[in-house]
């Protein structure tokens, strides 16, 4: 009502005289598109928000620093591979002689959390029968309970495989000088690993020194075959910084950063410095390649890939680490229907989002390198998994 009082006035326009009733109605527009986001429905996008309880405070006065990789096991629970050595003094106070602070100690690289945020276990480092990594970069496990990790430092050319406790198991490959990219035994920093458990056939994006997809039989380690860019045989001549401009590079940029697979047997292939996903068979076979943010430059705009848990599979979601973000797909035709994240400190936020994993329940959990140091949990709050 009118708090004004009574008097003799003149008669308002009618779009005045109806303000009133579109204000209501443009009220209650709002009020549905503020509801909207948290309305489950079949077949939605995915809509995440963050878990800012997630993990929960470590024991141990430990701390981590940059997380070279994180992934979900069968389980469901979370397993990231650290680097301890990337803290400062003032990050590592309490370890230092004599202590510099009452906080803190480096946390062992290979960590183990289940949904909750509780840490399982821990371990990591050099130990009997194998030389471990210099720089900690990927890590996946199988559904035999295997853990394989892999480094990016200048003679981290192998692939270690442990079990579950961190007794060491097998290697590909040595912390040696590498060969190239088309030597079979010896790998050239290799970032990221994905098994096909039906072939048990291991797939490794390698890397930061070759420019390839290389493939073992998972449980003998004996090669299997490798290929390039456009399935092609890749070479190691040195290559001009990206320009957009530039006609498509024809050869995979360092770092190959990831790969993935689909159930009905495709591989997904980060090309970081090129800002494109590649689409292969199995076999090597190309079949398709998607651009994003063509014109950034630094790092790249292609980190990692996650594949969405529904049945038919049918989001991809891009991890992008020089913009700061993951883009949503569709799987069929890389087109993006979503984002979410942006460049910051605060919850939900990244710097440098390196790596990250969904869940059956599709609940992603993210990693981050540089000054990121950190992990987060986004909670699924759509019904995308029908």
């Amino acid at each position: 009502m009118n708090p004004m009082p009574f008097r003799h006035r003149a008669a308002r326009p009618r779009t005045e005289r109806r303000r009133p009733l579109l204000n209501a109605l443009l009220a209650a527009a709002l009020f549905v598109g503020i509801a909207a986001p948290h309305a489950a429905r079949a077949g939605d996008v995915p809509r995440l928000e963050v878990d800012a309880t997630w993990p929960k405070p470590l024991p141990n006065n430990w701390i981590i620093g940059q997380v070279g990789g994180i992934t979900v096991d069968s389980q469901g629970h979370i397993w990231i591979i650290q680097r301890p050595r990337s803290l400062t003094d003032d990050e590592k106070g309490a370890a230092l002689t004599p202590p510099r602070s009452k906080c803190c100690i480096a946390a062992p690289p290979v960590m183990e959390f289940d949904a909750d945020g509780n840490m399982l276990r821990a371990w990591g480092g050099p130990g009997p029968g194998y030389e471990w990594v210099g720089r900690e970069h990927g890590i996946e496990v199988d559904d035999k309970g295997f853990v394989w990790i892999g480094g990016n430092a200048d003679n981290d050319n192998a692939i270690l495989k442990f079990t579950a406790d961190g007794k060491f198991v097998a290697q590909i490959g040595k912390i040696a000088p590498s060969k190239g990219s088309n030597d079979t035994t010896q790998l050239g920093k290799p970032a990221e690993t994905a098994i096909d458990e039906a072939g048990r056939e291991l797939y490794v994006a390698d890397g930061y020194g070759n420019r390839r997809v290389i493939v073992f039989d998972a449980d003998t380690l004996a090669y299997k075959r490798h290929w390039g860019a456009y399935g092609n045989k890749p070479n190691d001549e040195k290559q001009g910084a990206y320009d957009p401009k530039a006609p498509v590079a024809q050869q995979f940029g360092n770092p190959v950063h990831c790969v993935k697979l689909s159930n009905d047997g495709l591989v997904y292939v980060c090309d970081r410095i090129n800002n494109r996903i590649q689409v292969f068979k199995k076999d090597g076979t190309f079949v398709k390649e998607w651009f994003f943010e063509k014109n950034t430059l630094g790092n790249g705009a292609v980190w990692d890939i996650a594949i969405w848990p529904d049945p038919k599979q049918t989001y991809l979601l891009s991890a992008d680490g020089e913009n700061n973000e993951i883009r949503i797909l569709k799987r069929d035709d890389g087109s993006v229907v979503g984002s979410f994240g942006r460049n910051g400190r605060n919850a939900g936020q990244f710097h440098w989002i390196h790596a990250m994993a969904v869940d059956q329940k599709g609940n992603v959990y993210t990693a981050e390198v540089d000054t990121g140091k950190r992990i987060q949990k986004f909670k699924l709050t759509s019904d995308a998994l029908k």
